[in-house]
């Protein structure tokens, strides 16, 4: 099993940047595939990224392509995401989750959130006009 927390969300202004931590515990953190979503009252949980158990494959929403980048240090437990040129549209609250990763993904992470078996709080990150 696997409790996922997140933190570095907060306020920020048009075109900064924030990144987001996602911490985990387990012993088996490095065989689970990570992934960012992001949800706004009133609509539906959408996927942000998602990175492969290794580390090797990564996937991006097309909202978030080139400004967007997730990463994770496996000897630390520990997945980001390094938001940059930040827009108002951007503003959510922000979720990682995990799912463990199977030979026959064929190695790229999973966008579909049923995939996801573990789910942290979510941390909110706000941006400004």
């Amino acid at each position: 099993q696997v409790q996922l927390v997140e933190s570095g969300g907060g306020l920020v202004q048009a075109g900064g940047s924030l990144r987001l931590s996602c911490a985990a515990s387990g012993r088996t953190f490095r065989t689970y595939a990570l992934g960012w979503f992001r949800q706004t009252p009133g609509k539906e949980r959408e996927f942000v990224a998602a990175i492969s158990a290794g580390g090797g494959h990564t996937d991006y929403a097309d909202s978030v392509q080139g400004r967007f980048t997730i990463s994770r240090d496996n000897a630390k437990n520990t997945a980001y995401l390094q938001m940059n040129s930040l827009k108002p549209e951007d503003t959510a609250a922000y979720s990682c989750a995990a799912y463990p990763a199977s030979p026959f993904d064929g190695g790229s992470p999973a966008r579909r959130i049923s995939r996801y078996v573990y789910w942290g709080q979510g941390t909110q990150v706000t941006v400004s006009p």
